[in-house]
């Protein structure tokens, strides 16, 4: 602490071991399922962290085999069934389009392999029951891919919220806006592809209210849709139990701040852009001191943490997730669907 400015400064461990609690060795075998830009990230990601990429797979294999080529992974299948049953695979990331997640995810279960599902988790809420119920059913992992979650600032924003230094949390605001592809066959603008702002961007504020408030008791929400139907802009004004309020903003037509601030009665926390991942917030108090600055910067996009927990959550037994259990995941989908149905926008390929 500065005797000058009462501020403490930290920043996350630069070690892979300190920041884990664990060693990198390798512990479970992933097989990666489907090959786009997010598979991509991941791959990179759990070779930064030295886990053990041991397949992939793809509907085409001329693109499973350039994958494996570029991320050194030994087995490429030209079928997510060739990779779903293949034995030197444990647990599968599954990196489709939300509107697969639900048969590619029971597909894994089905030959039981663990399952780290991209966020959303999937369509809608009676599609993760069902998956949950299939884990369940297994006794195999069933978790969201909400990398946020396993962060190191948001780690540590956690062990502040929960040492109360904030006082009483008054509101939470947080913003994910983006200006993507307009064309209406994109992946973000096609209805029948899950598409629109909510599930692909405001998942992750929602996902950010709901870690520190909870599920809220009343839901607002506005949006403009696009011209294929689907949502181009979503707006939420939420009440939480104890009457804290939240907002939450998300975009695919436009590039907004990406900042989220946590308002306390006697502090306050302010994350940087782009909040959601690594990146440095401060922690400000009522009369404008800052208490604290944490660095949370890491190596790579910063996958590889839900990953290595993970690898935690099956070394341990638990199969459910300390950070963002099972159920919240579920729960969420749940509050998605009722934005939806506020907001008018309904997927042509629901299975409800």
């Amino acid at each position: 602490m500065s005797a000058e400015t009462g501020m403490v400064s930290s920043s996350q461990p630069r070690t892979l071991e300190a920041m884990t609690g664990h060693s990198p060795q390798p512990a479970l075998r992933w097989g990666i399922l489907a090959t786009g830009g997010i598979a991509a990230a991941f791959a990179a990601d759990l070779r930064t962290a030295g886990l053990d990429l041991a397949a992939v797979g793809s509907r085409s294999q001329d693109s499973a085999d350039a994958f494996a080529a570029r991320f050194d992974i030994p087995r490429a299948h030209g079928s997510y069934e060739a990779l779903a049953t293949d034995p030197e695979v444990d647990i599968i990331y599954v990196a489709t389009p939300h509107p697969m997640h639900h048969a590619d995810a029971r597909l894994a279960l089905e030959n039981g392999k663990h399952v780290l599902i991209e966020k959303a988790l999937t369509l809608n809420r009676a599609e993760a029951e069902d998956l949950a119920a299939l884990g369940r059913e297994k006794g195999l992992l069933v978790m969201e891919a909400m990398w946020t979650r396993y962060l190191p600032h948001m780690v540590r924003l956690r062990e502040i919220l929960a040492a109360g230094t904030l006082g009483e949390i008054r509101a939470v605001s947080a913003d994910h806006t983006q200006s993507l592809p307009t064309d209406p066959a994109h992946r973000l603008n096609a209805l029948e592809l899950g598409g629109g702002a909510l599930l692909d961007l405001g998942i992750y504020p929602i996902s950010f209210v709901v870690a520190v408030l909870g599920i809220p008791l009343t839901v607002q929400a506005s949006a403009r849709l696009a011209e294929t139907g689907a949502d181009a802009e979503v707006a939420t004004v939420m009440t939480h139990e104890g009457g804290a309020i939240s907002t939450t903003l998300s975009s695919s037509r436009a590039a907004g701040p990406n900042t989220a601030v946590v308002l306390g009665s006697t502090a306050r926390v302010e994350i940087d852009r782009v909040w959601y991942a690594p990146t440095v917030f401060r922690v400000v108090s009522a009369d404008g001191t800052v208490l604290e600055e944490f660095d949370g910067r890491t190596e790579g996009r910063g996958m590889q943490f839900e990953a290595l927990a993970a690898e935690r959550f099956v070394a341990d037994g638990s199969l459910d997730s300390d950070a963002l259990p099972l159920a919240e995941s579920v729960a969420i989908m749940g509050l998605l669907d009722g934005i939806r149905a506020q907001i008018g926008v309904r997927y042509p390929n629901e299975n409800v």
